[in-house]
């Protein structure tokens, strides 16, 4: 049987997405049904064998599955990891505790940073140093890294996390203590900061190995069930899974590396809207991905989503930098806000109206739900506004209790704020929308960007709800409303490509580069990502490079693409002024250093289509009353997504509805079906 078919898998916090592809048949099909948090593979075999049976799809005709998930995150927000020990270099013992050295925010008191993973009982120094020359000042105390280990076993420690000084230039004694426990302690779990993280930044290094360890038990248990679930299913495929940068990586790279998983969804949904991009041929676009539980916003520029290299999980505050846990890894740069269909309205003890990040999640839900739920939620509004019907959500599978959210919007919301039930669900969508735009401006002020050069495009189950209400308050005039919208991050899963990025610290002037030096850590490198990637062509891999560089005497650094061939160091620092003055304003003309040097590896991604043949039929479902913000009640019409044909022009106010997702604009809106049946809205300039 030849195989064709690819699935993708995404866990969210309320539901878990699916996307069923088969090119050999032309074939795109959704799936969307309750996550089960406290066994995750349970919904995702569930959604794997309603899609087989639906589709007619044999087990042995998949390819690929490919997944992300949120376990990662969870894990590390509800601290329910490894008991992790930390070895380091004898007198470091207390850098996680010491961190940055710095509050968060200096104007509160009682401000408090992020609790490190490894209690300080649990840090132990050993003997032993590597200079920062990369050469070996003592050697390592072999015996007292056995003593301290088989001690640390005794207090139940259950992961290792090494990370010495000055390892990022030469790992050799990490690598011997990883050796050393193989043979004392067979199957512990031994993290290297510099195999998972081999930067500058000893802080940093050590926090990304303890967040690796911290992790690890849990996502090898969890992978290695799923496989064998998949097996049982008689899916022998390759399972792949998508890294926070949105790149896809092997099963055992993952296990290896969990840490790499961290924004492992999140990054799904960038790589998704990157795609529609390229096809629409938009240069620039607002990712705006909405579900159950959070909103994410990512810029996408020239058709590929910002990346940065750092990243902070677990914060305190969430719009606080410095409250959480420094990890040193690539991931897409996206804001996350606590706004989601699921998050619980209510007013605060001032008597103001908050909404989330409290969630109610995929159990109980929201009140509509009929799942226990009490607590009126953005998605109990967006049912009182007439955005949602009760009878076609999730194609019917699910009725919406129009009853129960009534007595829960006027008892929890309206009636304390002395509101009318219209007034307090329009007052909750406006303050959730409120809060997405705020977070929304701050992202891309920071990189000195308008809102209004972008255009949105809006997915995610709730995504589509809210675009026309987020971009009238970012003054955008165009929103993009891909088929199949509502499980978009699972399509992200299909189109993302097999990638590994590498990183080697060779702190120097630029203009005292080590050519040699830099020649030999690139050999390293692209080795190591030939060894994951695995390509069957090897010319098919496409490598890029980049350096990180700063003014001498800064703390921070500006990543810099490297041109094919001959590094010109001459053009790089050129190329440094340029990039610095982009972000600044302004450039300072002065020396440089180059801190980092990068490469990313990858693999050709998958084309997969969206389109399909719309159904016979008149695409009117009839019209109802529904509440438009800046206008009140309009009658709209009700549009069934799965039967509107391509070239289709239509004015607001319009709702448009499929399975997955549904989506309404105002009077000023006109909207155009696309040929793959993506809806193009523009606003009249006068009215956005």
């Amino acid at each position: 049987m030849k195989r064709t078919v690819r699935i993708g898998v995404d866990v969210g916090g309320t539901f878990t997405d699916l996307l069923l592809h088969d090119p050999a048949r032309g074939l795109t099909w959704p799936g969307k049904l309750p996550t089960t948090p406290d066994a995750p593979n349970e919904a995702i075999t569930a959604g794997i064998t309603r899609l087989l049976a639906e589709t007619g799809t044999p087990a042995g005709a998949v390819a690929a599955v490919v997944h992300g998930t949120t376990l990662v995150t969870n894990t590390l927000l509800e601290r329910t990891g490894a008991v992790v020990g930390l070895l380091t270099t004898s007198g470091f013992r207390d850098t996680l505790e010491m961190a940055r050295e710095i509050r968060f925010d200096t104007t509160d008191l009682l401000a408090r940073p992020a609790e490190p993973l490894v209690p300080r009982h649990l840090c132990r120094g050993v003997g032993g140093r590597i200079g920062s020359d990369g050469t070996e000042l003592e050697p390592l105390d072999e015996a007292g890294v056995l003593a301290e280990v088989a001690d640390l076993l005794e207090r139940g420690v259950e992961a290792v996390a090494v990370a010495f000084l000055h390892s990022y230039r030469d790992g050799r004694h990490e690598r011997r203590v990883r050796e050393l426990l193989a043979r004392a302690h067979p199957g512990l779990p031994v993290t290297l900061s510099s195999a998972v993280a081999p930067v500058l930044g000893e802080y940093e290094r050590a926090s990304t190995a303890c967040l690796n360890a911290y992790v690890q038990p849990l996502m090898s248990r969890y992978l290695d069930a799923l496989r064998d679930d998949l097996l049982a299913m008689g899916i022998d495929a390759p399972l792949h899974i998508v890294l926070s940068g949105g790149g896809i990586t092997t099963v055992e790279d993952a296990k290896e590396f969990p840490v790499r998983l961290l924004e492992s969804g999140p990054a799904a949904g960038a790589i998704a809207a990157a795609a529609v991009a390229r096809r629409l041929g938009e240069p620039d676009v607002l990712s705006f991905d909405m579900g159950g539980t959070t909103a994410k916003i990512a810029v996408v520029n020239g058709g590929e989503p910002r990346r940065k290299h750092d990243f902070e999980a677990g914060r305190v505050d969430k719009f606080k930098p410095g409250s959480g846990l420094p990890v040193r890894l690539t991931v897409v740069d996206m804001i996350e806000i606590g706004s989601g269909g699921g998050s619980i309205a209510a007013p605060d003890p001032l008597g103001l109206l908050k909404v989330g990040p409290r969630s109610a999640g995929s159990v109980p839900g929201p009140v509509a739900y009929g799942r226990g739920g009490e607590r009126p939620t953005v998605t109990d509004a967006d049912l009182v506004l007439g955005y949602l019907d009760p009878a076609a959500f999730l194609g019917g599978e699910m009725r919406l209790r129009t009853a129960e959210v009534h007595k829960a919007v006027d008892r929890d919301v309206a009636e304390p704020l002395g509101l009318d039930r219209v007034g307090a669900a329009s007052g909750i969508v406006e303050v959730a929308t409120a809060s997405m735009a705020a977070a929304a401006r701050m992202h891309l002020s920071e990189q000195g960007r308008d809102p209004a050069a972008f255009a949105l495009v809006a997915f995610g189950g709730a995504g589509p709800v809210h675009a026309y209400g987020l971009a009238k308050q970012l003054k955008i005039r165009r929103i993009v409303v891909p088929r199949r919208a509502g499980v978009m991050s699972a399509y992200g899963f299909l189109v993302a490509a097999p990638t590994v990025d590498q990183a080697r610290s060779l702190p120097s002037a630029l203009s005292e580069v080590d050519h040699a030096r830099v020649a030999v850590a690139y050999e390293e490198m692209t080795t190591q990502a030939l060894a994951v990637l695995r390509p069957e062509k090897p010319e098919e891999v496409r490598f890029r490079r980049s350096a990180d560089l700063r003014y001498l005497g800064q703390g921070s650094e500006i990543e810099v693409a490297l041109p094919d061939g001959d590094l010109d160091l001459d053009h790089l620092h050129a190329a440094f002024e340029q990039a610095y003055r982009a972000t600044f304003g302004r450039s300072l003309g002065g020396p440089a250093e180059v801190v980092n040097w990068r490469l990313s590896a990858q693999l050709p991604g998958h084309d997969v289509s969206l389109a399909c043949e719309p159904l016979d039929g008149d695409p009117r479902r009839g019209t109802r009353e529904v509440w438009i913000p800046g206008h009140g009640w309009l009658r709209a019409t009700v549009w069934d997504r799965y039967r509107l044909r391509p070239g289709t022009e239509i004015t607001g106010p319009a709702v448009f509805e499929e399975r997955e997702s549904s989506c309404c604009f105002g009077p000023e809106c006109r909207i155009r079906v696309d040929d793959d049946l993506t809806l193009l809205v523009e606003f009249e300039p006068a009215m956005a």
